[in-house]
């Protein structure tokens, strides 16, 4: 009997380490790397383990596929915390791998869960003995490495990204655990999809659900568990938010958030936006759409949009939850309330479509730069007048190719300051070329 499978048979052991696969095929989620023929498949399959980062959100199987390949390479495995471990750690499991390998001819797995918590001093104790393949290094990671891993590591690494579970492989975990760990009972859920979705994609999170929701549940005289919302409300302490991050919800409600304030309802907007922040939204998207709303849909309206949805952000990104939630309201409901423009869009739009389907044409004489007396003598800058030597500092000259110097790209409507910047444009450019 393996140690594994002596833990199971431990009444003390958590629902969700009783659990955890230890196969691939027992393993739930990222099919593209431990399907037929994929990365971590063949690696297994030819005994040819490498070090490598696995990037993505918790519970998604980080730890546990990093013992399923340790297990099945017959690799001694050894696991430290970024959070609780320090250099002397790392060299301890380094002198351990070293001895190992000398004495046994037999691999070392270095598992580094949360590696992007170790500081670059720590990071660089590694290098050596990655790129001498004294050690395997398995780190895990849910920040994005290309910043939290140092590059020299980095690239020593072979980097994979594991994926959200999605709704199948949530099913697969809670069919394999009520048929192992719950065998001798029969449990019905009033709704799987409200328990999966109250575990917000993580999958130790759902197996701790399970696990309490039986434990605050009364069989019947049969026996048997039915488990309802309310008990699983119970269990997870939270009110159950319609939110998927990352999926069809998401996009859903952001898109609604956006159209409300392009629409110019603010109380649509707070709506969304209370939706949002309760499904645990991060702020700073939030905020981070505004800036783009700001530009695309009030412009020149009103350019101090703009402006307060950038210190928007930087408040946000200072204060944090919950207190950031009353920035984003502030800014939302301003932005709702201003008077719209999509001109500049359009503009940039229309002038992007003209440079990729369009040759790219000489940059008029007269506005050339002319740093050299070659470049003078071939008439480079030639006749051009400066603006602020004119009444008004304006004065009619081309500016855009000869190819194109009828075109008008920006056509400012009469709303706020972009009503003033259209007035102005009138008076001072002819008539002709507008």
């Amino acid at each position: 009997m393996s140690l594994f499978e002596e833990e199971i048979k431990d009444s003390h052991v958590p629902l969700a380490e009783k659990m955890r696969p230890v196969t691939l095929e027992e393993f739930a989620g990222q099919e593209h790397l431990v399907g037929e023929g994929k990365p971590i498949s063949l690696m297994i399959e030819n005994n040819e383990p490498v070090s490598m980062i696995f990037w993505g959100p918790p519970g998604v199987g980080k730890t546990t596929l990093a013992l399923i390949i340790a297990k099945n390479v017959n690799a001694d495995f050894i696991q430290l915390s970024a959070v609780s471990s320090g250099v002397k750690d790392v060299r301890d499991a380094i002198e351990k791998a070293g001895f190992n390998l000398k004495r046994f001819g037999k691999k070392t797995i270095l598992f580094i869960d949360e590696i992007h918590r170790f500081n670059k001093a720590q990071q660089d104790s590694l290098l050596h003995c990655v790129e001498k393949g004294i050690i395997i290094l398995i780190g895990a990671t849910t920040e994005n490495p290309s910043f939290e891993v140092i590059p020299p590591l980095l690239s020593r690494c072979r980097l994979y990204i594991l994926e959200e579970l999605g709704l199948k492989d949530f099913i697969k975990i809670i069919s394999n655990t009520l048929s192992k760990a719950y065998k001798d009972f029969k449990i019905k859920f009033e709704d799987e999809k409200f328990l999966i979705a109250m575990s917000s994609g993580d999958a130790r999170k759902l197996l701790n659900g399970i696990e309490l929701s039986v434990k605050l549940s009364k069989p019947d005289k049969n026996g048997n568990y039915f488990i309802t919302n309310n008990v699983l409300k119970e269990v997870f302490q939270t009110k159950y938010i319609k939110y998927d991050k990352k999926q069809e919800e998401h996009y859903n409600i952001i898109s609604a958030f956006i159209k409300s304030i392009r629409g110019s309802d603010p109380d649509a907007a707070v709506y969304w936006l209370a939706r949002m922040l309760k499904g645990g939204e991060d702020p700073k998207f939030i905020a981070r759409r505004m800036i783009i709303l700001a530009s695309e849909d009030i412009g020149n309206a009103d350019p101090y949009a703009i402006t307060l949805a950038v210190s928007t952000f930087s408040a946000v990104n200072y204060i944090g939850m919950p207190e950031a939630r009353i920035i984003l309201s502030q800014c939302a409901t301003y932005l709702a309330g201003c008077e719209k423009s999509n001109a500049s869009y359009m503009a940039i739009e229309s002038a992007t479509g003209d440079v990729e389907n369009q040759p790219d044409y000489d940059v008029p004489l007269h506005l050339r730069n002319a740093p050299t007396k070659l470049m003078k003598e071939l008439g480079y800058h030639k006749g051009y007048k400066y603006a602020h030597d004119f009444d008004k500092h304006f004065v009619d000259q081309q500016y855009l190719p000869d190819e194109l110097k009828n075109k008008i790209y920006y056509f400012p409507t009469e709303l706020g300051r972009e009503g003033k910047i259209k007035k102005r444009l009138n008076e001072i450019i002819p008539k002709k070329k507008r």
